[in-house]
């Protein structure tokens, strides 16, 4: 991810999708039972640079602290390990001009773990309600190469059934993970890309789609020498997006280990959540701006990824020529024809529950 902030800025439409999650968050505050005496735990899973999330959290805390006068909350941020946590303690301090909820509440007490979603992060029983947003599409590996596409979503055949394997055996061990440190009665908010009945997702909802456009760019690479073909295969993302089936398949299944520690469905919906850019393009229509904001946001995600997969024998410099290469090609094309391009956020919102 984009570091030292920038991630919040690049990608309004993360912070949209966490603020239509906010109902969601309110009702599991109400129906989480008591624990006198302990910390109310709050965890922000995958949390980037905490932007998107901090103004939720500050409610989220407001309505904790209406139900639990006595009870101090503790609010624990986690990412994995290379991420920029020193952008999140700003944020959250108020450094950044942003207002903090830090300035509107006591006994607040602000953590981080840096450690993934794939790992224990906090200790058995002690976590009451777990939030993550736009995360867990991101797999603990990448099963294989696809060899014609860059995203899952352009896959077929073998390498699409080891994506979707890969991506199963993933979200079960998530859940077994939440379910280990659920406190008894407590809830997940979770709310991730997805696949929705009509076949949408992010960045394909009608116009051009997002992640063919990646591949051709790409594969465009190759034809002009840019880039080798071995380079081309290799940038494949590690991610999957799953329908409602496969996000519920763990917890519906009573066989299921996921469903025997007792963690249920208790609301399940899919949204598509528009593209803050592309809407403000309708008003200014201003093609070239919109180039310029549009843009940034699919480099804040992906960007990391393209690069990886170039050779390590090119020099840094060149490596990066290349990037700049990518997403210039890319502003180029919105520019000159911008009808058609946006990044429509397709999320399914689940709350799940674990048993008292």
């Amino acid at each position: 991810m984009t570091t030292g902030g920038a991630y919040s800025i690049a990608t309004r439409g993360a912070k949209d999708v966490i603020d239509g999650a906010w109902p969601l968050v309110m009702d599991a505050i109400g129906r989480i039972p008591d624990r006198p005496g302990s910390a109310f735990t709050l965890t922000d899973i995958g949390t980037a640079d905490g932007g998107t999330s901090l103004e939720m959290i500050g409610d989220a805390i407001a309505a904790i602290r209406g139900r639990f006068p006595e009870r101090d909350i503790q609010i624990v941020y986690t990412d994995q390990p290379r991420n920029d946590y020193n952008a999140i303690f700003r944020m959250v301090h108020g450094l950044t001009g942003q207002a903090s909820y830090l300035e509107r509440f006591d006994r607040v007490q602000v953590l981080a773990s840096a450690t993934s979603f794939y790992d224990p992060i906090l200790p058995r029983g002690t976590l009451d309600l777990g939030f993550s947003a736009t995360a867990m599409h991101w797999l603990s590996r990448k099963p294989c190469d696809i060899p014609d596409h860059v995203q899952a979503v352009g896959a077929s055949g073998a390498s699409l059934s080891e994506f979707q394997q890969q991506a199963a055996r993933d979200w079960e061990a998530i859940l077994l993970r939440r379910a280990a440190e659920l406190a008894p009665g407590g809830r997940l908010v979770l709310v991730n890309f997805g696949v929705d009945d009509e076949g949408r997702y992010l960045g394909n909802t009608g116009g051009i789609n997002m992640f063919d456009t990646f591949d051709a760019i790409w594969r465009g690479f190759v034809a002009d020498g840019t880039i080798s073909q071995a380079e081309y295969a290799a940038m494949t993302l590690p991610q999957y997006y799953k329908n409602v089936q496969e996000f519920r398949a763990p917890l519906d299944d009573r066989g299921n280990p996921v469903s025997k520690v007792g963690l249920s469905v208790e609301h399940c919906e899919t949204r598509v959540v528009p593209c803050p850019f592309a809407a403000e393009f309708k008003n200014h229509g201003d093609a070239a701006r919109f180039a310029r904001d549009y843009v940034p946001t699919l480099r804040s995600w992906s960007a990391a990824t393209f690069r990886a997969a170039l050779d390590n024998s090119r020099p840094d410099a060149e490596r990066d020529a290349i990037i700049e290469n990518f997403y210039g090609t890319y502003e180029t094309m919105v520019r000159e024809a911008p009808e058609g391009h946006a990044m429509d956020y397709v999320h399914v919102y689940l709350t799940i529950a674990r048993e008292s």
